[in-house]
């Protein structure tokens, strides 16, 4: 029978927040801005969409989520996608209910650098995660973590080697070490990367929940307004910055350069 914070959470949710990033090393730079961000369950969205005003599904709105913005980015289903995927790294059943963390598309602009699904089972217990990341080469790629039908932690601690070219000023030979919190009335996730032990990047992300509703949305889009475009303007000035003061260029490992989609496995550490 799912417990209570299971019940609690079962309704969408608005998370108000703040994303901070600082690099290391010669070039180091911190900077902090506010987001809006949705958590969604993606077998109820459908009709939560159907009764907002102001998010839609799969079609224009102030707000607006796709099928085609995360996971298989097709026309697939993200039920039928997420099933498939965490059964591919061993978890056992489908999961009773499963979460997406994401920016919605606001005016139609989109840009997620990190998306987080949440898969849980009847209880409400968290037994697997993806981590979605996207680059702005218009590629992405998903961390997967499932414990083989066992239970998570409420907070997890998980690392994976680097395998997706994220950022043309760091290097490919790095480590991630994450830090998630199950989802609640508070949204948190760190992640550390390394690159010979050493740090180059620290990103978090904290925010607030709020009920999803026409009010609630309202208020968003007057306190982060273009919340995804200012997301990209601030990866390329701070990209820009790097390269003024002397940053090294990376390009695309060549083995890389047409795979637009991937997925390895994240562990518990």
């Amino acid at each position: 029978m799912p417990n209570h914070d299971s019940q609690q959470r079962a309704q969408s949710a608005i998370y108000l927040g703040q994303v901070m990033h600082q690099r290391f090393g010669e070039i180091g730079y911190q900077f902090r801005y506010g987001v809006m961000s949705l958590r969604v369950d993606i077998d109820k969205i459908e009709a939560e969409a159907k009764a907002s005003r102001w998010l839609s599904l799969n079609r224009f709105n102030l707000y607006s989520l796709y099928f085609k913005d995360y996971g298989a980015r097709n026309d697939q289903s993200w039920r039928v996608w997420a099933d498939k995927l965490l059964a591919e790294y061993g978890l056992p059943e489908s999961a009773a209910r499963i979460e997406l963390v994401c920016f919605p598309r606001f005016m139609g602009i989109t840009f997620n650098p990190l998306a987080m699904w949440y898969a849980y089972n009847a209880a409400g217990q968290l037994i697997g995660l993806i981590a979605e990341v996207s680059n702005t080469f218009g590629q992405w790629h998903h961390y997967v973590l499932t414990n083989n039908g066992e239970a998570l932690q409420d907070k997890v601690h998980a690392q994976a080697d680097k395998v997706f070219h994220v950022s043309p000023f760091i290097g490919m030979e790095c480590g991630y070490r994450f830090r998630f919190a199950k989802p609640s009335e508070h949204y948190q996730m760190t992640i550390n990367q390394t690159e010979n032990s050493q740090p180059v990047l620290l990103a978090t992300q904290v925010g607030k929940a709020q009920p999803l509703n026409n009010k609630n949305l309202l208020r968003a889009a007057f306190k982060h307004p273009f919340n995804t475009l200012k997301v990209l303007i601030l990866i390329h000035w701070w990209a820009l910055k790097i390269m003024i003061k002397g940053g090294k260029f990376h390009k695309t490992p060549k083995h890389l350069e047409a795979v637009d989609y991937s997925h390895t496995e994240m562990t518990l550490c």
